[in-house]
């Protein structure tokens, strides 16, 4: 229980933009939209983006529920610097590519892309030429039907596409689904780039040579 707490309280680093080229992502990228049956992946236009910050919060709530102990005043400032950090994907959209999974009109699943040279604090340790992702988030009831798979899919053909060396990402041993989809995929650890928001708890670093 522990250690849940401490991840609660991951969210309360602030992120800070690197330079980027704004203008070649100022477009959804419709055309590059990944079809696989009725699963379709794109990037999430600027109206969708209200429903992409729900979505996420539903993916995550398992993460964010209170302890039966009580909080001290550290624990409940990172649980909800950790959920205001979820839910702004409005922050992340000029920094990276917000794609969603869509199937029959219904948003299912998000994640972000970020192509090399685009980064922020959390993920700003990654080397000049690796891309990587933030925040995949599943809604519960669409897990197991290869919407997670899907949005990585892409990812990975976008990192392709962008010349990236490396894909990099960052989860926790709480994540035990996500971190087990990542290892299918070919995803190995990579201590260097782990971080450590507490003494106790540490965030695991992979990376997939591309």
């Amino acid at each position: 229980m522990r250690n849940v707490r401490t991840m609660r309280a991951i969210g309360a680093t602030q992120i800070e933009s690197k330079r980027i080229d704004q203008r070649a992502r100022a477009e959804p990228r419709d055309s590059l939209a990944l079809v696989a049956g009725e699963l379709r992946i794109r990037d999430a236009r600027n109206e969708e983006l209200d429903a992409v910050s729900a979505l996420l919060l539903d993916a995550y709530a398992q993460f964010m529920r209170p302890p039966r102990e009580p909080l001290t005043a550290d624990e409940r400032a990172g649980l909800e610097g950790y959920r205001r950090n979820i839910a702004d994907v409005w922050s992340r959209a000029p920094i990276s590519s917000t794609i969603v999974a869509e199937r029959d009109g219904k948003l299912l699943g998000s994640v972000n892309y970020y192509a090399p040279g685009q980064a922020d604090s959390v993920d700003g340790a990654w080397p000049d030429g690796w891309a990587s992702i933030r925040l995949l988030g599943v809604l519960p009831e669409a897990r197991g039907l290869g919407v997670g798979h899907g949005l990585m899919t892409e990812c990975l053909r976008r990192a392709r596409a962008d010349g990236a060396t490396t894909m990099g990402l960052h989860t926790t041993k709480l994540m035990d689904v996500a971190r087990a989809m990542y290892l299918r995929l070919g995803f190995t650890r990579i201590p260097k780039y782990d971080f450590h928001p507490t003494p106790d708890f540490t965030v695991e670093a992979y990376e997939l040579k591309l």
